[in-house]
């Protein structure tokens, strides 16, 4: 894949995340604009808003951690802003964990969004605790896994908007996207790492030392 497909790919991906991370944060005010959340979260407001507050700064934060030319040049930056995604993510995490068994639809709903939080805590642990054994290539990927079950936060609203645009059945459709929303997601990182993998990209390897002054997460 070129520079300049990379590039564009990911100016798609942190315009979408800046999109959905500012519109998320209308849970703040005291009358949430269109589009609405969904009826049954509304009385776990406290809980909706720390976990829409914190999906936000974790999705508006982790497209910059990519860049490697801040992790060259601004180390220090990229580890600070690591540890603000790795903190907000933890928090996003165990808010949707209160806030899940109330999703609408039934137990399917429940059990996707269940699993989607926690998988995101696993994957956080997995690449925060790469990179304390300084195995630069394995956070790597860890944090890619990490994203792309953040940017479940995208994809669920590009499904949902389905639900109207095809008339489809509510309680068929969500269901559905509690697992659509971050299944493809992880599979798509997947087999970006292998990919990277394969053509070299990924020029590091669980061998590479960082530099033992400049600390780590």
């Amino acid at each position: 894949m070129s520079g300049k497909t990379s590039t564009v790919l990911w100016w798609l991906l942190t315009s979408s995340a800046v999109f959905v991370g500012v519109v998320s944060l209308r849970y703040v005010l005291p009358h949430i604009p269109l589009p609405a959340p969904i009826p049954n979260f509304t009385s776990h407001r406290t809980m909706l808003i720390t976990h829409a507050v914190s999906a936000s700064v974790a999705l508006l934060l982790g497209p910059w951690q990519f860049l490697s030319g801040i992790r060259r040049r601004r180390p220090s930056l990229h580890r600070w802003v690591g540890r603000a995604y790795a903190v907000a993510l933890c928090v996003a995490a165990s808010a949707a964990i209160w806030i899940s068994p109330h999703a609408a639809a039934g137990y399917v709903s429940t059990a996707g969004f269940l699993a989607l939080a926690f998988g995101w805590l696993f994957t956080i642990f997995m690449g925060i605790r790469a990179i304390k054994r300084h195995f630069v290539a394995t956070h790597r990927t860890w944090m890619i896994r990490s994203y792309a079950l953040t940017a479940s936060a995208i994809t669920l609203r590009i499904y949902l908007t389905f639900i109207p645009l095809f008339h489809l059945r509510f309680a068929i459709a969500y269901p559905a996207i509690a697992w659509l929303c971050w299944v493809p997601n992880l599979l798509i990182a997947e087999a970006w790492i292998r990919w990277t993998e394969a053509t070299g990209l990924n020029r590091h390897s669980n061998h590479d030392q960082l530099d033992p002054t400049s600390g780590s997460v």
